[in-house]
């Protein structure tokens, strides 16, 4: 037993000393290292404290500033090492051991080791940390179910950390991988306090420069990086709010790459010579969540009749230019556990109309449509599509005034339970079904501020998704997710609206990228070919 143990020792440090060399030389053979990247988005991040964000824009950089224990290989939802060199867990899962890797610096200078995850999870964690209430709430820890979890995070030594869970919790290995718990600098932190989210301090690929507000961030490379020094010299994420707008910045050469293009654009993006088009399946849901802790949504009949009056077709069709598939369960078809025997509501208006008139409301009623004011992977664009969904509700007599703000207000007013509707969606953090169904759909996530909009509280569903994370048997947790599925379909607390394609557009002179179905680590293989 020990010799395999002291084996898996070196065939990990074999396997990162190998990927370390060959990011090396592969770096070296190429003449343009220390090129800078522009990176056109939709919207600015909201911060870049991992542990207090929420949002994909925020993700998108922390990413690139901070590493986990543990992290999804590149194109895979396999894990490697990262901060972690290698670990193993106690028989009964209770009980997971992290040997840290050694001679690694934070941004400004200090070392890594276990005092750093240490304060990094325990201010997460431990409500007498002093640092436990700077800068906001910790959503992840709270949504992901481990702040239930979680009975202690220790240390063994300086670099052996060990985590004690309360239960067995199936999916902890791969959650521990995901951004809101990277590593953060505690000098840093003790520094900045609250403003730590605009001097951001990690042991990533990439150091932050600077940060302009509502127009870009700037990263630059990390020339001591453990996993190799990256190609890019320098990485600018430029916020360009109007998709027209980024696509004509791209073809004039002011940016390098561009997410969210509109459906209508892309045959010219096609057409291009100088552009590539690359899209891949995505792990998304966008969805019309009803807020059921307000009236009529607190009505079966009415939130069906919201289901039967919205034409997904028809929305895929022109909205997504075919770039994505309707939607009938909260969980994507790419994700294992997905139950494809649920029938999917038929547009119908005439039925809608009757659930209406069941439920107390033959004339309809007026509410609120809230609209995403930014791209996002799995809603292109806002603003169109509430436009589509106030005509189509408006047929079945629901009149709904448009409603949006910025980004960042959008996602505290909607976790905070002032919409009526409102759209949103999920992009998968990690390759397990738990990840979108409890952080969306369970009880405790209905705690505000929230990441179950719906409001929607079900026991029924919460002892179906606490069953799942209890047990490690994959074929028992595909009957309770697909169970968590039919729940959900029967009790209808969205409309779960489309999966998308995942869109990028870039410039033909940038190479090697590779689009992750979790992360955006992959900026730092990415070069620029004159």
């Amino acid at each position: 037993m020990k010799y395999r143990f002291f084996t898996r020792i070196l065939l990990f440090t074999f396997l990162t000393w190998s990927l370390t060399a060959f990011s090396t030389a592969l770096a070296d053979s190429h003449s343009n290292h220390g090129d800078t990247l522009i990176w056109g988005r939709g919207g600015d991040s909201v911060g870049l404290d991992p542990a207090h964000e929420e949002d994909g824009e925020s993700f998108k950089v922390c990413d690139n500033i901070y590493d986990t224990l543990v992290q999804y290989k590149d194109e895979s939802t396999d894990l490697e090492p990262a901060l972690a060199t290698h670990w193993e867990s106690s028989e009964d899962g209770l009980i997971w051991t992290f040997h840290l890797r050694r001679g690694v610096t934070f941004h400004d200078g200090t070392p890594f080791n276990a005092e750093a995850v240490l304060f990094s999870l325990n201010r997460q964690h431990d409500e007498t940390h002093p640092f436990h209430k700077i800068g906001g709430g910790y959503i992840y820890w709270i949504a992901t179910g481990l702040a239930e979890i979680v009975d202690k995070i220790t240390a063994v030594d300086d670099f052996t950390v060990q985590i004690h869970l309360k239960t067995a919790y199936a999916p902890f290995i791969y959650t521990i991988a995901i951004t809101p718990f990277s590593i953060v600098s505690p000098t840093a932190m003790q520094k900045w306090g609250e403003d730590f989210t605009n001097n951001p301090v990690g042991t990533g690929p990439f150091k932050f420069v600077r940060w302009d507000r509502n127009d870009k961030i700037v990263l630059e490379a990390n020339d001591t990086y453990w996993g190799g020094k990256p190609f890019l010299d320098r990485i600018i994420f430029q916020s360009v709010p109007d998709n027209s707008v980024r696509l004509i910045k791209l073809q004039e050469g002011s940016l390098h790459a561009m997410e969210f293009p509109n459906p209508d654009d892309l045959q010219q993006i096609r057409d291009d010579e100088m552009l590539e088009l690359i899209s891949q399946p995505g792990m998304s849901i966008g969805y019309l969540a009803m807020n059921m802790d307000k009236a009529p949504f607190d009505n079966l009949k009415v939130r069906l009749a919201i289901n039967h009056a919205i034409n997904k077709a028809t929305i895929i069709e022109y909205l997504y230019q075919g770039m994505g598939i309707p939607a009938k369960n909260p969980i994507p078809p790419t994700l294992w556990g997905y139950d494809d025997t649920i029938e999917d509501y038929a547009y119908d208006p005439e039925l809608a109309k009757r659930l209406l008139a069941e439920a107390g409301y033959p004339d309809g009623f007026e509410t609120t449509l809230w609209a995403l004011p930014v791209p996002r992977p799995y809603i292109p664009d806002g603003r169109a599509l509430a436009e589509v969904l106030q005509s189509e509700l408006r047929d079945i007599g629901v009149e709904t005034k448009i409603v949006t703000f910025d980004w960042g207000t959008y996602l505290e007013k909607t976790k905070n339970g002032e919409h009526d509707m409102a759209m949103l969606g999920w992009s998968a953090d990690l390759g397990d079904p738990d990840n979108f169904l409890y952080f969306l759909l369970s009880k405790s996530s209905a705690e505000k501020p929230a990441g179950n909009i719906a409001f929607y509280r079900s026991d029924e569903m919460q002892n179906a998704l606490e069953q799942a994370r209890a047990t490690t048997d994959r074929e028992k947790r595909v009957a309770l997710y697909q169970k968590a599925q039919q729940i959900f379909h029967k009790d209808v607390p969205w409309v779960p609206l489309a999966h998308a394609q995942r869109i990028l557009v870039i410039n033909r002179k940038v190479k090697n990228l590779k689009f992750h179905p979790l992360t955006s680590k992959y900026f730092r293989q990415i070069w620029i070919e004159e």
